[in-house]
């Protein structure tokens, strides 16, 4: 890795930042400081095909600040930039993600999508788990948002739902989870939530795995895990109670 000054016309923002497809970012609070004193903290950055360009992949709130001064000012000053070697995405996914952890922790879904995006790149839970100082678990914990439909994780990323009732959520089938969405965008129903969604979704039996008396592989019937903890339980409670 090198530093150097690179010309503001000469960055982008890459596809890898984890932040790269939300709208533009709130600068306000580094603003005063970027036209008072310039960029002092260096960009992450890699070559991006090019020999004169480069992609931000961690910086893209002090990239902003600076277009800003720029267009207020009519001239841009060279940014401070730490330059990757090009090539290994999944180092430009975790240096985003760790410099926005350092920050802000991000949302549970942007956590989710790098993670996934991670994973496809050849990384491990434990790897995931190592790099940025979380248990096995809880990386498990962020990627089971994968079983939730878009709308729901959406609503979550928006904290329109709360933690407890996503949790439960993941344990749903695609069927319940469409169910549960209609009673939630209809504003004469009302979407269970919390305890009440557990008990909607085992109709009123949440049976844990934990108080069978037999032995679990003679029960036949389906069981479905809580992907944010360590609970599983049994979905046909009737079969439950004939075991």
């Amino acid at each position: 890795m090198q530093l150097a000054h690179v010309l503001l016309d000469q960055l982008s923002v890459s596809a890898l930042n984890m932040r790269h497809s939300k709208r533009a970012p709130d600068i306000s609070d580094i603003l005063p400081s970027v036209r008072a004193r310039r960029v002092l903290v260096p960009l992450l950055v890699r070559p991006n095909g090019s020999p004169d360009t480069f992609e931000i992949v961690a910086g893209r709130r002090r990239y902003f600040a600076a277009r800003t001064v720029a267009d207020e000012r009519g001239e841009a000053d060279p940014l401070p930039c730490a330059i990757m070697e090009d090539g290994d995405d999944a180092d430009a996914l975790e240096a985003s993600l760790i410099e926005n952890i350092a920050r802000e922790n991000p949302d549970e879904v942007s956590q989710w999508e790098t993670f996934t995006r991670l994973i496809k790149e050849g990384r491990t839970v434990a790897d995931i788990a190592a790099t940025f100082g979380l248990t096995e678990p809880q990386v498990k914990r962020v990627l089971a948002l994968g079983d939730l439909l878009p709308k729901i994780r959406e609503a979550y990323r928006r904290e329109e739902i709360d933690t407890e009732t996503v949790r439960h959520l993941t344990m749903a089938s695609k069927a319940q989870q469409k169910d549960w969405l209609a009673l939630y965008a209809d504003p004469e129903q009302h979407a269970p939530r919390g305890w009440q969604l557990k008990q909607w979704l085992f109709g009123g039996q949440s049976i844990s795995t934990k108080v069978a008396l037999f032995p679990i592989e003679d029960y036949g019937g389906l069981i479905v895990s809580d992907l944010f903890g360590e609970d599983s339980f049994f979905a046909d409670a009737d079969l439950f109670w004939q075991k």
